[in-house]
C-alpha cells in the first residue's frame, strides 16, 4: 500500500466512522513548494512553484437521508479526536467570517463557492491530509482547495482550477484570515505532473515549465516554526502597499529596476529594500525557469543564493539559523545546485533544487547543522513535481 492508497483508506474509514455508510467518490489536491518568487503574489508579480506529491484527500458522499435540514457535514481526521475533528452547518443560514480554524475554513469555502453563483448542496465529506503543517508547504491551500473540488463534484459544478483557487483563497482570505495571494491555491489546483508552474499573479494566466529529469526537489524543515502572534504577511502586505504608493504605481509589479536606483530620499529604507526583493525576484524567475528547464545547476546556485539573501536582508523574512542552515546547504552542494527560503519565513522550510546524485550532499549539510543547533531538527524530504487537484478514479 503506497503513500496515497493508505490516506485513501484513512479517509474512507473516517467516513465509515462518522457517518456509518461508505462513501461515494474522492478528491485530492496537492500542497506546493515555492521555487521562486516569494511574497510577490501579492504585489501582482510572478511566481514560479511546483506542487508535490502530498496532499489532501476528501471522501465524499450524500447527506443522511433521514435529515430534513440543509446541512453540511465534515469530519477533518488530522484535527484532533472524533468529536472535537467534526462539524457541521446550515447551508440556508448565514456564514460569518470566524477564528482561523479547520471549521470556518471549510464553511468559508462553502461561502465563497456561493459568491460564485455555485450554491452548495446537503452533503458529507472526510478529510486527511500528510501535508505537513507550518513548513511552508501550504497544507492549508491542499485543504482549501480539496474542500472546494469536492463540492464541485459532488455538485456538478464542474468549475475549472482557476475557480477552485478563487474559491480557496477567498475562504481564506475572509473566513479563516489569512492574507496571501493565490499563489499557493493555484498551483495546488492548476499544475501538471513533472512540472513547476509559472503563474501571473495579476491576470492569474499560468504556463507549465518542464522540470529537468535530473534534478531533484528537497524540501528541508528548518524545525523553527513562526510565532502564531507575527502575521509576518499582513505586514510585509502593508509595507509593499506604501512602496507602490510612494512611486504612484498599482503595485510593486509596475517598477523598474532603474526607477529603485534613482528612488529619492523620502522614501523610507524599509520601503525601499521591501520593494528591492520584489523587484529583484521578477528578474529571478527568468533564470530560475531556465535553469529548470536545462537542468544547469550551476545557475540556479547562483540565482538561488541571491533570492535567499533578498529575502533574508531586504524582506527581513529569514532567522539567523534559517541563515546558516542555508549556507551550510549551499556550500555542501557547491554548483551542483541551490538553495533557497521557500514561504512566508521566520520559520517554515527552505527548498533546495540539485542534481539527483547530489542529495547525499544536503543530507550531510543537515546533519552537521543538526550536530549544534538547538530546538527540533531540521530534516530533509524529497519531493516529487505532481498533477494539481482532479477526482482520484478508484479501480
Amino acid at each position: 500500500m503506497d503513500r496515497r492508497d493508505r490516506l485513501i483508506a484513512r479517509a474512507r474509514q473516517g467516513y465509515r466512522l462518522a457517518y456509518g455508510v461508505e462513501p461515494s467518490r474522492f478528491v485530492a489536491a496537492p500542497g506546493r513548494i515555492n521555487l521562486i518568487g516569494e511574497h510577490a503574489d501579492y504585489t501582482d508579480g510572478y511566481a514560479l512553484a511546483c506542487a508535490i506529491d502530498r496532499e489532501s484527500i476528501v471522501a465524499i458522499g450524500p447527506p443522511a437521508p433521514t435529515t430534513r435540514e440543509k446541512l453540511f457535514e465534515a469530519v477533518a481526521l488530522d484535527m484532533g479526536d472524533m468529536a472535537s475533528a467534526r462539524d457541521r452547518f446550515d447551508l440556508l443560514a448565514p456564514i460569518r467570517p470566524g477564528e482561523n480554524n479547520w471549521q470556518n475554513h471549510v464553511r468559508g469555502v462553502v461561502q465563497a463557492l456561493g459568491r460564485y453563483g455555485q450554491r452548495v448542496r446537503p452533503m458529507r465529506i472526510a478529510i486527511s491530509g500528510d501535508v505537513p503543517m507550518g513548513t511552508g508547504l501550504s497544507s492549508s491551500a491542499a485543504f482549501g482547495v480539496a474542500v472546494a473540488l469536492a463540492c464541485s463534484d459532488y455538485c456538478g459544478f464542474g468549475l475549472s482550477p482557476d475557480l477552485l483557487a478563487k474559491a480557496a483563497q477567498l475562504a481564506e482570505q475572509d473566513f479563516a484570515g489569512h492574507a496571501g495571494g493565490i499563489t499557493a491555491q493555484l498551483t495546488s489546483a492548476a499544475s501538471t505532473a513533472g512540472h513547476a508552474l509559472l503563474v501571473d499573479c495579476r491576470s492569474l494566466d499560468h504556463m507549465a515549465i518542464p522540470i529537468h529529469p535530473d534534478l531533484a526537489i528537497t524540501a528541508i524543515d528548518t524545525g523553527l516554526r513562526r510565532d502564531p502572534a507575527i502575521d509576518i504577511v499582513a505586514a510585509r502586505r502593508a509595507e509593499c502597499a506604501a512602496a507602490a504608493e510612494h512611486f504612484a504605481v498599482k503595485a510593486l509589479r509596475d517598477i523598474e529596476a532603474a526607477t529603485l536606483l534613482d528612488a529619492d530620499a523620502s522614501l523610507d529604507p524599509v520601503l525601499l529594500a521591501r520593494a528591492r526583493h520584489v523587484v529583484g525576484e521578477a528578474a529571478r524567475i527568468e533564470w530560475i525557469g531556465e535553469g529548470l528547464v536545462r537542468g544547469d545547476t550551476a545557475l540556479l546556485a547562483d540565482v538561488m543564493r541571491e533570492a535567499h539573501l533578498s529575502l533574508s536582508q531586504d524582506f527581513a523574512a529569514s532567522l539567523p539559523q534559517i541563515d546558516q542552515l542555508a549556507e551550510l546547504v549551499a556550500d555542501a552542494l557547491g554548483d551542483a545546485g541551490g538553495v533557497r527560503l521557500s514561504g512566508a519565513g521566520l520559520g517554515g522550510c527552505l527548498v533546495a533544487i540539485s542534481h539527483a546524485d547530489a542529495t547525499g550532499a544536503i543530507d550531510e549539510a543537515i546533519a552537521r547543522y543538526n550536530r549544534t543547533a538547538t530546538g527540533l531538527p531540521a530534516r530533509a524530504e524529497r519531493l516529487q513535481p505532481s498533477a494539481g487537484a482532479a477526482p482520484i478514479e478508484l479501480e
